[in-house]
């Protein structure tokens, strides 16, 4: 088993650990960037109605697809970045230079990597937060709360029944809705990394020994907490694009910008900032921590492997 392959497992364990922490988080911030235009409410209010309309579990709407997007994603993103930071860091080497990635190389990798993991995974991101906004639920439309005549809230659909009804209504083109802010987003998990990466040489330098795990939460933490405040109007404008009819979808990210400030004013682009800044930062942090572990134990895998052979 290659490194890179060792930080992919370890990235994509990482994820799904602190993907089920945190995800009715997620699903607060979500279903108030697609939600923000029928009514305001606080997050407290959102989870009142969430649990009364779906009891408990639909704080976990979309939990099963977003731990297969987030195992694929990480896994795809760490590979690449971990390739793409080899190859730099094996330049430096014979430059001289030695193996510590300067900011502009760490940029670099993050966008290759980011990139990458954006084409690769738009679809089953495009299936989760239609799952988590519970678009295609009919009953949101006339209540949001359970009547006499229908005491329980429908069922959530599968993650297979919402993927066939999307291809069947709208056909292979709309699992690449919102791609191009998401590749605008690249910028994000770019800004997190070189962040993460460069405190974590420096402290590195300075107590002459790797990080232990909890120095990677914060870390991890810190840098999460940067880049969502700075790129939060893409993650609403992706959000609004994944879960809009083909009729009702702009052609650009420019004019989704604009309709949502003209409709709603400037904080319409920042709806469900509240609970997304604490689940960035408390699943980056967690991520982070997490995965560390996970590739020591990995690395510890792979080395007894080697030794039984």
């Amino acid at each position: 088993m290659s490194d890179n392959v060792a930080h992919a497992i370890a990235g994509a364990g990482g994820g799904i650990a602190s993907m089920v922490l945190t995800y009715p988080l997620i699903t607060l911030s979500t279903r108030s960037q697609v939600e923000a235009r029928r009514a305001e409410t606080s997050v407290l209010d959102a989870v009142r109605r969430i649990i009364a309309r779906e009891g408990v579990a639909g704080l976990y709407a979309g939990l099963e697809s977003a731990m297969f997007g987030i195992s694929v994603t990480n896994f795809v993103y760490y590979y690449w970045y971990e390739w793409s930071r080899g190859v730099f860091e094996s330049a430096n080497v014979r430059r001289g230079l030695g193996k510590k990635l300067s900011t502009l190389e760490s940029m670099a990798a993050g966008a290759l990597a980011g990139s990458a993991t954006v084409l690769l995974t738009n679809p089953i991101w495009v299936v989760n937060t239609r799952m988590t906004a519970r678009k295609n639920d009919k009953t949101e439309a006339t209540s949001d709360l359970p009547t006499l005549e229908n005491p329980r809230p429908k069922k959530a659909p599968s993650t297979l029944a919402v993927l066939r009804q999307l291809l069947r209504d709208e056909g292979f083109k709309a699992l690449f809705a919102g791609v191009i802010p998401a590749l605008v987003l690249v910028i994000n998990p770019i800004l997190q990394y070189t962040i993460f990466e460069q405190l974590k040489n420096l402290l590195e330098r300075r107590r002459g020994r790797k990080l232990a795990p909890m120095d990677a939460f914060y870390l991890g933490a810190v840098g999460k907490l940067f880049a969502t405040g700075i790129t939060y109007p893409y993650i609403t404008v992706k959000s609004r694009m994944h879960v809009a009819d083909k009729a009702d979808r702009e052609p650009s990210v420019v004019r989704s910008l604009k309709k949502i400030v003209d409709e709603e004013g400037v904080s319409g682009l920042y709806k469900g900032i509240g609970p997304k800044l604490v689940q960035s930062v408390i699943t980056a942090a967690f991520l982070f921590a997490f995965k560390d572990a996970f590739y020591n134990l990995t690395v510890q895998a792979r080395s007894r492997a080697k030794l039984s052979k």
